[in-house]
């Protein structure tokens, strides 16, 4: 794994790996993937102003998100469908995070049950993102087996009444491999996926499950049947952050889904200011995701105000890469490239970073 010194070096392993179907499925957008360029792009036009000869001896990557402590600021998003990247998929992702000391997020559309995540990485910090279904008693069933496996938090997705136009997999005719199923689910909803009339069969499979008329009242409904906090996963909008903690939400996760939902969408990095700004006199955290390739993209969006930064696309990298050792070596190449950042930019510790470490580019281009 040595010799992976990148994210985008495990990443461009993996392209030559995945199959067509997977590799195009993980690595796409919506319709002309203005936002997925645009994700990289916002981390692109910030510039990291350093302070010199602070006297920064050790630095201390150490953040607490929601009362637990982890060992730096940079988590797993969670991502669909991992064994096609690697047989032992989601097992070896959250693995790979109880051994780095972070937060792994277990996608509804799993290819691993959440007790088998769960007994996976028993001392883990594991949260559950969750879809409404039409069917509430399904969606209850999965709330109540998250919280009896341990799992600390629900992340619950806001952004999607129905999937995006993803070209690559209608082109595809993308469809979940046979010798797999959706984990979480029995019959139909386990294995529907595994076919398409036409187009994704992804698309085909969620047209009818999930619950488009959900409303911000829904929130109390949720809150009725867990204990667990509430994560609000999609917010684009400081009137919506408002929204969601008015609703009963514990934080706030800045999220474009991956640039996966609506083509021309900003960047998460573009609107974390406004996020963060509209909260200001809420007790909430707020996390972001989306672009983030190197510990100097983390890096800005903790300036910026993130506690926490997390990652979807570069795990599934590392995964298909080398299982469970390639995700750890995603990992540490960004705690690596975070610890060097925190150095080099005077800042020891999380608490260090401030609104003042970062600029947008324009500040430096007025000729």
């Amino acid at each position: 794994m040595e010799k992976y010194l990148s994210v985008k070096d495990l990443e461009n392993a993996a392209i030559e790996l995945l199959p067509k179907a997977a590799r195009d499925y993980y690595r796409s957008g919506a319709t002309e993937e203005q936002t997925l360029n645009e994700n990289r792009k916002g981390f692109q036009r910030l510039r990291i102003r350093p302070k010199c000869l602070i006297g920064v001896d050790s630095t201390d990557l150490r953040t607490t998100v929601l009362g637990h402590e982890v060992s730096m600021p940079i988590g797993i998003s969670p991502t669909a469908m991992q064994r096609m990247a690697h047989p032992d998929g989601e097992l070896a992702n959250v693995k790979a995070a109880q051994a780095e000391k972070t937060i792994y997020t277990l996608s509804t559309i799993a290819t691993s049950s959440i007790e088998e995540v769960a007994e996976a990485a028993p001392h883990g910090i594991k949260w559950f993102q969750l879809y409404i279904y039409s069917d509430r008693n399904v969606t209850k069933k999965l709330v109540l087996r998250a919280e009896n496996a341990g799992y600390s938090a629900i992340a619950l997705t806001v952004d999607t009444p129905l999937f995006g136009i993803r070209r690559a997999d209608v082109r595809n005719r993308f469809t979940l491999p046979p010798h797999l199923k959706l984990a979480n689910f029995e019959g139909e909803l386990a294995n529907k996926i595994n076919k398409s009339e036409s187009g994704s069969g992804l698309t085909e499979y969620v047209k009818n499950l999930f619950d488009k008329s959900l409303t911000w009242d829904d929130i109390k409904w949720l809150k009725s049947i867990t204990k667990l906090p509430i994560i609000a996963k999609g917010i684009l909008r400081g009137d919506d952050a408002v929204k969601a903690i008015d609703a009963g939400c514990s934080a706030i996760l800045v999220s474009n889904h991956g640039a996966r939902q609506l083509d021309g969408v900003p960047a998460t990095i573009e609107v974390l200011p406004e996020i963060i700004e509209a909260v200001t006199n809420y007790n909430v955290e707020v996390y972001l995701d989306g672009g983030v390739m190197t510990g100097t993209d983390v890096y800005k969006a903790l300036a910026l105000g993130a506690k926490m930064v997390f990652v979807g696309r570069p795990a599934l990298w590392g995964l298909a890469v080398g299982g469970q050792a390639g995700v750890q070596r995603m990992l540490s190449i960004f705690r690596n490239e975070l610890e060097h950042t925190f150095q080099i930019a005077g800042t020891p510790t999380v608490a260090d970073i401030t609104k003042d470490m970062v600029r947008h580019e324009s500040a430096y281009c007025k000729l």
